[in-house]
């Protein structure tokens, strides 16, 4: 009898597959290629990387580009070679940068011009550089145009992405995702989302980040979908790129559908070949408006970026939540590891003992996390007790839905109540004037913690603390100690709010912020950053912060 491993199928079987289909397969700007001449061109760039690698080095690529068909050329030269691609994020600078690319081992890194500034001057010894847009590249290539893809050289467990997700101290953490895996978790995909031949996958979202390697470009590999790339995530290009490409499915992270939304309406919005959105962080709100204005379903799953847990939305799941709980998948109470009682609702959806039933989702059965690359302590971290801990919040309703809670970092404990970052945020997402919210805590003077808010947007003081006690789902606990007003939402590269700078700066920031004193519902405007040393005093009731708050886990 076969074993486990041998009926898994690798990346490298994926890419074999589409040699002689001569459909289009891979569009980006003008350019269309072939499924047949994506196969041969990972088939030529394969053969070229065996004989660039340094005998006895680990097989590491690193690839610091846009998305350009090179990417993905270069993702299939990978997997044919058995080699693995560390995705190289271009707004990590200096000693960072320089570290992502030692700490992966990369010998060779794939890049362009444009981001050739970012590695001058640095400290790369060993390491290689190969221009895409250089001179000389097509010509290096050319001695290996005849070759052709052969999958033989891959195995199931063979290392095939090293992508970089962040932790809460400390640099990121390389996790390590196999051919197995990413086959598999695109054959999911392909299942879950009735994915055909004849669709065409948009990936939008930067391919350095695990959203759209894994939840984008590898169901469209599975099923022989085609590709439509753009360089960098445009709000404005979206629905011209989506018409132009015939694109059905795409993915998301952050931000991304907010941006959308703020483009200018029209009334041929609707007038699209879109089927599905899947992504995460939208929020009920803006999942709502896009299937409003553009006709297209969004879907928000749950997916540790590690690969240890996963949630999938099945009809008849409850208005946010995310899905039912698979069996092995458990909230617990970090410090007693008890299970965490089940989730009370009023019927305005107001989450009635918050205290007590939010907690860590653990995943306490089998779970495909491979580790991390050369990081023991943080492997450490997420298996201890030889169960999979996510470092995410949730509770779970009596039916075994879940409700995602927020980051373990984003945690907020007031006057001994949890209270769920992400469920505060859905409802301020309300408010007329806000284009984005971000909910955090702010440690309080005495104990726990504040609720503090930024809003990217407009903000009336009075308007907004009306908007507050109109809200039933709204605790008495929940409504914002601070709101800090800016114009744009600070965000990371995969349009994720960036957290960890709001936390820092907490109300010390040069950006305008109200505060409610304790007991009244009026919000007062902080006239200067030391002003703040008024409410942040240690007072006899409910006050803000004491000190700045650590760094989140961006995940």
């Amino acid at each position: 009898m076969e074993s486990r491993e041998a009926k898994r199928r690798t990346v490298a079987e994926l890419v074999a597959e589409r040699w002689g289909d001569h459909r289009a397969g891979l569009w980006c700007g003008e350019r269309v290629f072939t499924h047949h001449e994506v196969a041969a061109g990972a088939a030529a760039r394969a053969a070229l990387l065996a004989d660039l690698l340094p005998p006895g080095a680990e097989p590491h690529v690193g690839v610091l580009l846009d998305n350009t068909p090179e990417y993905p050329l270069w993702l299939g030269a990978a997997a044919l070679a058995g080699a693995a691609v560390a995705g190289i994020n271009p707004t990590r600078r200096g000693a960072e940068l320089a570290r992502d690319i030692l700490h992966t081992e990369c010998r060779i890194v794939i890049t362009e011009r444009a981001h050739l500034p970012l590695l001058a001057g640095l400290e790369l010894p060993g390491v290689r550089l190969l221009l895409t847009d250089g001179e000389g590249y097509e010509d290096l290539l050319a001695p290996y145009t005849t070759a052709e893809p052969d999958a033989s050289r891959a195995a199931p467990g063979d290392r095939f992405l090293l992508y970089f997700t962040s932790g809460s101290t400390g640099a990121p953490k390389a996790a390590i995702c196999t051919q197995g895996r990413l086959a598999a978790a695109g054959a999911s995909l392909v299942g879950q989302f009735g994915v055909r031949r004849e669709d065409v996958h948009y990936v939008c979202m930067p391919m350095f980040h695990g959203n759209a390697v894994i939840a984008d470009w590898a169901p469209a590999l599975a099923a022989g979908a085609g590709v439509a790339l753009r360089r960098r995530f445009s709000a404005s290009g979206f629905l011209t790129d989506v018409r132009k490409f015939g694109a059905t499915y795409f993915t998301y992270v952050g931000r991304a559908v907010q941006y959308i939304l703020a483009t200018e309406e029209r009334d041929d919005d609707r007038d699209n070949p879109l089927r599905l959105g899947f992504g995460t962080e939208a929020g009920a709100v803006d999942a709502a408006a896009f299937e409003r204005r553009f006709g297209v379903r969004l879907v928000e799953g749950y997916g540790s970026s590690e690969g240890g847990a996963a949630v999938q939305w099945s009809p008849g799941t409850p208005a946010g939540a995310v899905g039912r709980a698979a069996p092995g998948l458990v909230v617990l109470d970090p410090e007693t590891r008890a299970e965490c009682p089940t989730a009370r609702f009023d019927a305005a959806g107001r989450l009635l003992n918050g205290e007590a039933a939010i907690g860590e989702l653990v995943n306490q059965g089998p779970n495909p996390f491979e580790g991390y690359w050369r990081n023991p302590e943080a492997e450490a971290e997420r298996r201890h007790g030889g169960w999979y801990w996510t470092g995410d919040l949730f509770c779970r309703d009596a039916d075994g839905y879940l409700y995602f809670a927020g980051r373990t970092d984003d945690r907020i404990r007031v006057d001994g109540e949890n209270l769920a970052a992400a469920m505060i945020e859905n409802i301020l997402a309300r408010y007329e004037g806000a284009d984005a919210v971000a909910v955090y805590a702010v440690p309080d003077p005495v104990t726990g913690d504040q609720v503090m808010a930024t809003v990217a947007g407009s903000f009336e003081p009075v308007a907004f603390a009306g908007f507050l006690a109109a809200q039933p789902d709204l605790g008495t606990k929940m409504a914002p100690r601070f709101v800090r007003v800016v114009e744009r939402m600070p965000v990371t590269a995969t349009n994720k709010i960036h957290r960890g700078r709001l936390r820092r700066e907490g109300v010390r920031c040069a950006d305008p912020v109200w505060w409610r004193p304790p007991g009244e519902r009026a919000y007062r405007r902080l006239a200067r950053a030391e002003d703040a040393e008024g409410p942040l005093a240690p007072t006899r009731g409910p006050s803000p912060v004491r000190r700045q708050g650590l760094d989140p886990r961006t995940r």
